[in-house]
């Protein structure tokens, strides 16, 4: 993965690549409602842009939420702001917007009255859990986006493989979009850590 990074990262114009696969799996059913609310994580904001996007030229009232480690890591604020009736910022060291988490901004939300049929969290998969803990304890539906480790698409491989509702799904087919009450989310930290010795292993080697 960090040496295809690097060369993609190094090639020239008018140089190619072999080929590209994508986009995988099916559109997000979004649920019933006019009030939403897009959550983006870290580099989950560049993903859920797409979904506010959609949500609000169909008429929705989209409010939108994005947080990152600092200000300095957050991007897409003029255009999520386009695309959103309000943008709410938190960072974790308060650098902008509101000191603390999206879960932070989504609970002041709730309890100051915002009606809210529906959630869209992407981002870190602890991030896309808090906030799934936080909506199941008010019956807030919730989808999240995985961005699950694939290697060939088709979900023969198993490398993708999630639990949903006890049930075994394959995010490059099945996904990427999942109900959040219904996700073994435990499951899936396992599994995205199970490869961390041998991504520092190739990290040394190139």
């Amino acid at each position: 993965m960090g040496r295809t990074t690097r060369l993609l990262g190094a090639l020239q114009q008018g140089e190619k690549i072999l080929d590209l696969l994508g986009p995988l799996g099916e559109p997000t059913d979004h649920p019933q409602g006019k009030n939403a609310v897009c959550i983006g994580g870290g580099v989950g904001v560049a993903p859920v842009y797409p979904e506010a996007k959609s949500l609000h030229a169909r008429g929705y009232q989209v409010t939108t939420i994005i947080g990152a480690r600092t200000g300095e890591l957050l991007f897409f604020e003029e255009e999520m702001a386009a695309v959103s009736d309000e943008l709410y910022i938190a960072t974790d060291d308060g650098s902008k917007g509101e000191k603390g988490f999206v879960t932070d901004v989504l609970q002041k939300l709730i309890d100051g009255g915002r009606s809210i049929d529906f959630v869209i969290a992407v981002g870190p998969i602890p991030m896309m859990k808090a906030v799934a803990d936080l909506t199941r304890k008010y019956g807030i539906k919730t989808i999240v986006s995985l961005n699950s480790l694939m290697v060939d698409g088709t979900g023969m491989c198993g490398g993708c493989r999630v639990t949903v509702g006890g049930e075994v799904k394959f995010t490059c087919v099945d996904g990427p979009a999942f109900d959040a009450h219904l996700l073994d989310f435990d499951e899936q930290m396992r599994r995205l850590s199970m490869y961390k010795d041998l991504e520092k292993k190739q990290e040394v080697c190139d």
